[in-house]
């Protein structure tokens, strides 16, 4: 309980009153009293009384209303960086309208505007609230109680109330990308995100189906025995080979927690293996990840895309943590626990630093599977290459920051010499990136 404006001008008003009244107290021996004092202290002492029995009345009926009830619906997951609308009703069962003020308790890793409001209750009439919320870090999040403030009926008191019931949601990699990709067919998706469909060094692994030879078809296509019974040219078409498996091993170490922007180097990463996670699925092939460095999770290859919810729920609360990410650990984990040959997809932020503890636990993955190394760049060093230069501190920015993108350039080919595919791109390109790499070994029948 709180007092409003409206009492803080009437306890003014009868404090002047009642020093009008005392004047008497305060007049020089030999003053006449005015002829008027008398009246006016009668007048404050039944303004006292009055304004008194007014207050405990107030109070008395601003505790006796019923409290409303309040429903909080908002969707069950959020994308990470996405506003949401979350609208509260109110239900009450007033026979006069009556103002109010709502503040809802959202969770405290959003940002969120217009949770304060302030309306309007008319007579048996339920009322709706919405204000938006855009979650600034991904896992589960908690939603609190719902803050009322409730005016008395004759405005001198605000009664707090709290109301409601907690919720939780949970908040996703941002999957826009996903889903815009699954309403494309994959030709027209890959012409408008940049991924280009190479042509083939080959035909592919599989026979798909026999129809007429089309100008183009190599006649290693041709099958001469169709021909031959339907006395015209029939080729062989093949398609990509189905049923492989891809694997991803998502770094959560310190080098993770890098920010492009209001996201980590983490939460891009996640974005790019998603994206090439469904264009996996939707081509038959079963997902899989390891997580390293920070909360370890195993989910075992998945195929259909369907599963991947079963990818989501699996990553959507990871985080970077403050550890060194250890490789081969990691490495020789995902070797124990996975025997099929499969592309194994390294997500990490790569230095030179780290190449003589990598190269040879990727050497010995490399012997039995397919190795990719996705390697996070910074984008705030290649614009420190384009600032100009005037003094001699912005010389030595310069010079180190191009020797250190040499360095990891060598690293880059350091990988490709050994055989292990590279994929160096910033956060925000990665996933067109990761995807255009996809294509390529499936189209090379490289696995």
């Amino acid at each position: 309980m709180r007092p409003t404006q409206r009492l803080f001008w009437f306890a003014l008003g009868w404090t002047l009153l009642g020093l009008l009244a005392a004047l008497n107290n305060w007049l020089p021996a030999g003053w006449s009293q005015p002829e008027w004092q008398p009246q006016l202290s009668k007048v404050w002492q039944i303004s006292t009384a009055t304004l008194l029995f007014l207050l405990l009345f107030d109070v008395v009926a601003v505790r006796r209303m019923a409290a409303p009830t309040v429903r909080r619906s908002h969707s069950e997951s959020l994308a990470l960086g996405v506003w949401s609308v979350v609208e509260l009703e109110l239900l009450h069962r007033y026979r006069r309208p009556v103002s109010i003020e709502v503040h809802d308790h959202y969770p405290g890793d959003c940002e969120a505007e217009h949770a304060l409001q302030n309306g309007r209750l008319q007579p048996r009439q339920g009322t709706a609230f919405r204000y938006r919320v855009r979650a600034k870090q991904r896992g589960n999040h908690d939603f609190g109680l719902t803050d009322l403030l409730l005016p008395s009926p004759m405005g001198f008191w605000q009664r707090r109330l709290l109301v409601g019931t907690p919720s939780r949601v949970k908040v996703y990699p941002n999957f826009a990308a996903v889903s815009n990709y699954a309403m494309m067919s994959m030709e027209q998706q890959s012409s408008q995100l940049g991924i280009r469909l190479q042509q083939r060094r080959g035909e592919g692994m599989e026979f798909q189906q026999l129809r007429e030879f089309r100008q183009g078809d190599s006649l290693r296509q041709i099958d001469w025995n169709a021909s031959a019974r339907l006395r015209k040219l029939i080729s062989k078409e093949y398609q990509d080979e189905k049923d492989q498996q891809i694997l991803f091993l998502v770094d959560c170490g310190r080098r993770m927690r890098s920010k492009d922007g209001d996201h980590s180097h983490l939460d891009h990463a996640l974005n790019a293996m998603l994206l090439m996670s469904y264009a996996a699925l939707k081509q038959g092939d079963a997902v899989g990840l390891l997580s390293f460095g920070g909360d370890d999770r195993w989910l075992k290859p998945v195929k259909g895309v369907a599963n991947l919810s079963k990818i989501l729920n699996c990553v959507y609360d990871v985080d970077a943590s403050t550890r060194a990410s250890d490789y081969n650990t990691a490495i020789r984990a995902l070797m124990t626990r996975h025997q099929k040959r499969a592309l194994v997809v390294l997500l990490s932020n790569i230095r030179d630093e780290n190449v003589d503890d990598l190269k040879p636990a990727l050497s010995l993955l490399r012997k039995k599977h397919l190795v990719m190394v996705a390697n996070l760049e910074e984008p705030e060093l290649h614009e420190l290459l384009e600032q100009p230069i005037h003094q001699f501190q912005d010389a030595l920015r310069y010079a180190g920051t191009k020797l250190y993108l040499e360095r990891r350039q060598a690293v880059t080919r350091a990988f490709n010499h050994s055989g292990i595919h590279t994929v160096n791109s910033t956060p925000q390109m990665m996933p067109v990136a990761l995807i255009n790499k996809y294509f390529e070994v499936k189209r090379e029948g490289l696995l």
